[in-house]
């Protein structure tokens, strides 16, 4: 493999050689390819794009890069990738879910990114609770408890850790060929056979049109059927954040809340069945995707998932009476400020849209995300109680509450919240609502199906 070569048949719009594509991989793993080689191929790719082959080839290409974890287990091996939005904490209640539907889950999961929040920053809000174990420990823990929320390993689709880093200095980030690489290249090199994917879109999503969406979603699907691994993707609403709230230890407290049947979020709920019900029939722990969804749902409402969600918490580090003692076990922020409906709303309003982006910015500049690589995050910040689309707020009703570590940064985020949410008067908003046939908060969250 020349990687000069290989560029220049993208430069010209062609498509490499499957075997050019994948050593072009392991040459990304070895240093065989120069950070300056890198940024070509990746530039090349976006402007170019890669066969259904090449994206098979070069996904496999970055699994093959490095380890790859096998495992000898009593049933299938699954896992759920979410591509990002606001207040999405699924993966929490779906890995002891789908253990407890006895699936194995060794979820290899990722940090925020962006305006997003990530799966491990709201795991380590728990304290002691460690993401980066060895190999070997993870794969013991699953054998033992049924699932695992871990970052991957150095070991682990290497190709992947150094380009993700080219992209992220060059421009390329966006590129559906490579997005699909760096998201399936650590789920393949995992063992896993069979993911389902959450693909959202919406405001608070990377992908704000359904047209984007559904063309990330087809090309993960296709790339990972085309691995060998059993895949099915769902678009899902991210145009209002999934949970009530957005930041590490709130999202946590909406888990619970949830898993223990204290305060179950519905949204949240529904959704881990319709994922987890996808998972199972994939699977064969379930004749379809529907009777996969009772399950899931059965596991929440006995109080199933949440046991196994305590044992998997402790045998990562945390506190081994989490379950029952999770209010007095997480951070809180010093400072607590409500968000009042923005002045001027003489006749009461209607919220009628909120911009999600915005809203993970917020969280972001309180201090609940990075803004460079590496920086360390607070856990305690964020933001709760987010009012939804459809909700009145004549009576001057909060639009959400703010935590902060300091009274400067709260009175930010609050009028940061306020500029996030568009408020109409009650008649302008019957008329737009009327004219599109919703009905805000009633809408399904799977907007759509593929595979």
């Amino acid at each position: 493999m020349e990687p000069a070569r290989v560029i220049a048949t993208l430069r010209d719009g062609n498509t490499p050689d499957e075997e050019d594509l994948r050593g072009f991989a392991l040459g990304l793993a070895s240093g065989a390819v120069s950070d300056a080689q890198a940024g070509a191929f990746a530039m090349a790719v976006l402007l170019r794009g890669l066969s259904d082959e090449g994206r098979v080839a070069l996904t496999e290409g970055m699994r093959d890069s490095g380890r790859r974890l096998r495992w000898s287990l009593p049933g299938p091996v699954v896992d759920k990738h979410s591509t990002g939005g606001i207040g999405d904490c699924i993966s929490l209640l779906l890995a002891p879910a789908l253990a407890a539907c006895d699936a194995w889950v060794p979820m290899v999961s990722g940090r925020g990114l962006g305006f997003t929040g990530g799966t491990l920053d709201k795991l380590e809000a728990i304290p002691g609770l460690r993401t980066a174990l060895p190999e070997a420990e993870m794969q013991l823990q699953v054998s033992r408890i049924g699932c695992a929320i871990v970052a991957a390993g150095e070991a682990l689709a290497p190709a992947d850790r150094r380009l993700y880093a080219i992209r992220d200095v060059t421009g390329t980030v966006e590129s559906i060929d490579l997005i699909t690489a760096s998201i399936l290249s650590k789920k393949l090199a995992a063992g896993v056979g069979a993911l389902v994917l959450d693909v959202k879109c919406g405001s608070g999503a990377f992908m704000k049109t359904l047209e984007d969406a559904e063309r990330l979603a087809r090309a993960l699907v296709s790339v990972a059927q085309g691995a060998g691994c059993q895949a099915r993707a769902l678009i899902t609403d991210m145009d209002q954040p999934l949970a009530t709230a957005a930041g590490n230890a709130l999202e946590v407290i909406e888990v619970m809340e949830t898993l223990t049947g204290t305060s179950v979020n519905s949204d949240l709920r529904l959704l881990t069945g319709d994922l987890g019900g996808e998972a199972l029939a994939l699977a064969g722990l379930a004749s379809d995707a529907q009777a996969g969804a009772a399950k899931i749902l059965a596991a929440l409402d006995s109080g199933r998932a949440a046991e196994i969600f305590g044992r998997m918490v402790a045998a990562q580090g945390g506190p081994s009476d989490f379950v029952e003692r999770w209010p007095d076990r997480l951070p809180s922020a010093p400072v607590v400020m409500e968000v009042p409906p923005p002045a001027g709303l003489t006749d009461g309003g209607i919220i009628t849209a909120i911009d999600g982006e915005a809203l993970g910015h917020v969280v972001v500049a309180l201090g609940g995300g990075r803004t460079r690589e590496g920086a360390r995050i607070n856990p305690s910040v964020g933001l709760s109680d987010l009012a939804a689309p459809g909700e009145d707020v004549a009576d001057g009703a909060p639009l959400a509450m703010v935590h902060a570590s300091s009274i400067e940064s709260a009175e930010a985020a609050v009028a940061a919240v306020q500029r996030a949410y568009r408020i109409s008067d009650p008649a302008g908003f019957a008329q737009d609502r009327m004219a599109s046939g919703c009905t805000p908060g009633d809408g399904p969250l799977v907007l759509k199906r593929i595979g």
